[in-house]
């Protein structure tokens, strides 16, 4: 009977490989779902870092233009949260922290203002298994005219 069976494999052909693709649809497809959620929450992180800097540039600037402390820190919370309003990003949580030491200074002495501007992003949603939210933090500092009042 041995001799048969061989017989009967040798016109049938070689073996089928009939549900091979199903296999490695099964094996790649979370791969490839895993490597995508990774490629957004990636994006997600490099426009959030881009509005954080933009955010925190033309909060310096307007601290920089002001004429004395008080007013720097208010244009330069309002000009930060209007920027981070216009880029579109919604942060879980933000904060906007402004250095006006520079006004101190006495008049003809270089100083500068900074502000620093930190938003939490999202990542609950792009892939299971991220933190809720990760912290992107951005510092500009902006020179004070050295020959103005102050």
């Amino acid at each position: 009977m041995p001799l048969l069976t061989r017989a009967r494999r040798r016109r049938s052909g070689p073996p089928s490989d009939e549900g091979s693709t199903v296999v490695e649809v099964v094996i790649l497809a979370p791969a490839l779902a895993l490597f995508l959620g990774l490629i957004i929450a990636g994006g997600r992180l490099a426009v959030a870092h881009q509005a954080v800097e933009a955010a925190a540039a033309q909060a310096a600037r307007a601290a920089s233009i002001a004429r004395t402390q008080d007013e720097a820190l208010t244009a330069a919370q309002s000009a930060a949260t209007s920027a981070l309003g216009a880029q579109g990003l919604n942060c879980v949580a933000s904060e906007v922290t402004v250095d006006v030491a520079g006004f101190a200074t006495p008049a003809g002495t270089p100083a500068s203002v900074g502000a620093t501007v930190t938003c939490q992003v999202s990542l609950a949603d792009t892939l299971p298994g991220l933190p809720g939210s990760l912290s992107v933090t951005a510092t500009v500092r902006s020179a004070l005219d050295t020959y103005r009042e102050r």
